[in-house]
């Protein structure tokens, strides 16, 4: 054998070992075959942080074997990832195979094509110390972080906790929210709002616009009495056309994907969390079994910050512009400017490896989910390289006219017609038709509807998972490949649920914040992290060394650990006093914090161990209710108790621990009629994994399932939730 070039991943390998000949053996490492090891801090601090990486049992053989290969090769290639975590796998397989500095042969390709592939072949590179580095000193400090301040957490709140450098700082934009939405203060408003045909009949709708020249602001119109007052002027009101403007206007195509707005993308498109979409991009990136030797990968790589596309895509898609849709659709080639001050993870944007593969001429080589994902990366890609969709926008200012004088009340209607397409032809937006008909000036106008509208300003919505990647990227915390990973493990341990696809904070996520907030504010500052980063990037491009890094951040950090170590007690940061009473010692209750929330215990512990879950009266009420109604428990005969776990109240047996039994209470109805059966009704479920979804209560019968909460029957998409799909 004469030469070994290894990879990453077992399906990149099959992809790449279809370019090459038999005289290159293709291996892969299955990821990381080093780390710090999982059983201590492994980071030797007393001497410049020196990291004491092991091979994970798990990962032995395979370590042995690449040495084998290699010590039978004439040469080894490293073909991972370019990016920093590429560029660190690839200096651990040096240091396990034992191979020179002056001998590696790192090799690097922004899409697996065998043109990419067999370039990258010809001019191989020394390995990028900078770029190992910055990840190295990266998994260094979310160790120290992680290693350190985590069983703190578990000595003084609970065990099981977590805390990471942008895994907390991204809990803490979920909680704010969640503050925000709590303290917020309806405020009301009315809006004027009247339908009016022309001499032809058509009808269209206009909004009160100003009065007596002064345009209205949205809280200019307080209360019902102001809103009656103005009705009262228009009652017996004209209507007559004051203006008519027509002018063009265009919107532009959307830059191709980055991985941030991929993530965004793909929520709100297609359902995709983060997770899932890196996922199925990686897939496509990596390349598909099926297909002849020359599929390859069907994506660039998918992780970057950069809009750029490189020249043989622009000319390729406009040769494909013109073939498929006309000339006048290929009016490029356009370009991007990245703007981003974070790109330095890839030379180019995700984009199909070839245009021509078009989704539907790879549909059947691909699984569904990859299919959507592909497709809309394909419609991206091309919709950026084509002309600007051209509207003609209208606007038609109404006077309102009493005894032929205007009563300075002007009431507005916009609409817009699409003149050309453009790149919508194949990016579709959710932009509306809005039609109005052919006035002059000075026509008369009809009546047909008075509307005054009665609003509440609304709080800010809960983050959605594409929405909270959106807001680390403003914030410059985290990288394209972290986005995921982060949101992932918030939701696994369980700081955040999702309710309707939105992430709502755990009362353990409030807790925590609060305290890392109070006593450790850098960890979760927005500005100390996103400038972290920036340094980190600074070791990257050479020009700052990791290990004053680390230690610049480490020093103060230990410092106030064991300032508060010593002055902080559970008791002060977990239990708050009540007025409540033990019914069952009659000593005060306090409120504590447990894995599963806030409940209420008795301070006589542990002579007394009563607890109780802490509700609002309509819950008592429900709970009561409940427990009358059920059933004594079918095992020992003793009465049944309301018990709270990990997916939310159950009844046991009170005779625990000597009777176990267990049993679901009755399922929350929604008071809405399934949308499915049109007989059952809507109730609260979860899952195993306690995600919430909304079923019919006639199930088996009725296999209505739905993630989101329908409003009235019939409005809600049917998704059955299963715990094999990807959603969780």
């Amino acid at each position: 054998m004469k030469h070994l070039v290894i990879v990453e991943s077992p399906t990149k390998a099959k992809t790449i070992s279809k370019f090459l000949g038999k005289d290159y053996r293709v291996e892969s490492s299955f990821g990381h075959i080093r780390d710090l090891p999982k059983s201590k801090m492994g980071v030797d601090i007393e001497h410049d942080f020196a990291p004491e990486y092991e091979i994970p049992k798990a990962n032995q053989k395979r370590a042995t074997e690449l040495k084998k290969l290699a010590k039978a090769s004439d040469d080894i290639y490293f073909a991972t990832d370019e990016d920093r975590e590429g560029e660190a796998i690839s200096w651990h397989l040096q240091q396990i195979l034992k191979v020179p500095d002056n001998k590696v042969k790192r090799i690097a390709f922004h899409e697996i094509t065998k043109t990419a592939v067999m370039h990258a072949l010809e001019h191989p590179r020394l390995l990028n110390n900078d770029l190992v580095d910055a990840q190295q000193a990266r998994r260094i400090l979310d160790r120290l972080v992680g290693y350190e301040l985590s069983p703190f957490l578990w000595k003084k709140v609970a065990r099981g906790l977590s805390a990471g450098r942008v895994q907390s700082v991204a809990v803490r934009l979920v909680v704010e929210r969640e503050k925000e939405i709590n303290a917020f203060v309806p405020q009301e408003y009315w809006t004027i709002e009247i339908d009016v045909s022309d001499k032809t009949k058509v009808q269209f709708h206009a909004s009160l616009h100003s009065a007596n020249g002064k345009t209205l602001d949205k809280f200019d119109i307080h209360n019902e009495k102001e809103a009656q007052d103005i009705l009262k002027t228009l009652e017996k009101a004209a209507y007559q056309v004051k203006d008519m403007t027509m002018k063009d206007t265009t919107r532009k195509p959307p830059t191709p994907f980055t991985t941030s707005t991929l993530q965004q993308d793909a929520n709100r498109r297609l359902r995709f969390s983060p997770k899932q979409t890196m996922m199925f991009a990686q897939q496509l990136y990596e390349g598909i079994e099926a297909g002849s030797e020359e599929d390859g990968g069907y994506i660039t790589y998918m992780r970057t910050d950069s809009v750029n596309l490189s020249e043989k895509f622009l000319t390729e898609t406009q040769e494909l512009l013109k073939a498929e849709y006309g000339d006048k659709y290929a009016k490029g080639p356009k370009t991007y400017t990245t703007k981003s001050k974070l790109a330095q993870e890839a030379h180019e944007a995700i984009r199909p490896t070839v245009v021509s593969r078009t989704p539907e001429s790879v549909k059947a080589h691909l699984t569904d989910a990859q299919y959507k994902l592909y497709d809309l990366i394909w419609r991206r890609s091309v919709a950026s390289q084509m002309p600007d969709a051209l509207y003609e926008a209208t606007t038609i200012d109404i006077d309102t006219l009493a005894s032929k004088k205007s009563t300075g009340y002007i009431f507005r209607a916009t609409g817009q017609i699409e003149k050309f397409d453009g790149f919508t032809k194949v990016y579709q937006t959710d932009r509306e038709e809005v039609l109005l008909p052919s006035v002059k000036t000075g026509d008369d106008l009809t009546l047909e509807k008075f509307d005054p509208l009665q609003h509440f300003t609304k709080p800010p919505a809960r983050y959605s998972e594409a929405g909270l990647v959106k807001i680390l990227e403003e914030h410059g915390i985290g990288r394209p490949s972290t986005y995921a990973p982060t949101i992932s493990t918030i939701i696994e341990r369980k700081y955040v649920v999702k309710e309707e696809n939105r992430l709502k904070p755990t009362e353990m996520a409030v807790l925590v914040n609060d305290i890392l907030m109070e006593h450790f504010p850098k960890i979760v500052d927005y500005e100390f992290t996103a400038h972290m980063e920036d340094d980190l990037d600074e070791v990257a491009n050479g020009k700052k060394e990791w290990v004053p890094l680390l230690r610049d951040f480490y020093t103060p950090f230990k410092k106030n650990l064991k300032e508060k170590d010593k002055e902080l007690s559970k008791k002060e940061l977990t239990e708050e006093a009540t007025d409540e009473v033990c019914e069952k010692c009659g000593k005060p209750m306090v409120i504590k914090m447990g894995r599963f929330g806030k409940f209420f215990a008795c301070t006589g512990y542990p002579e007394c161990k009563n607890t109780r879950p802490i509700e609002s009266k309509e819950e008592q009420e429900e709970d009561q209710k409940a427990i009358m109604e059920a059933e004594p428990c079918e095992k020992c005969g003793s009465p049944m108790v309301i018990k709270t776990g990990r997916f939310g109240k159950f009844l046991g047996c009170s005779k625990y621990p000597e009777c176990k039994n267990i049993r679901s209470l009755k399922l929350k109805k929604l008071g809405i009629i399934c949308p499915d059966c049109g007989k059952g009704n809507v109730v609260e479920k979860k899952t195993k994994r306690g995600k919430m979804f909304y079923g019919c209560d006639r199930y088996p019968e009725c296999e209505y399932a739905s993630w989101t909460k329908p409003e009235t029957p019939g409005d809600a998409p049917i998704e059955t939730p299963t715990e094999t799909m990807p959603a969780e």
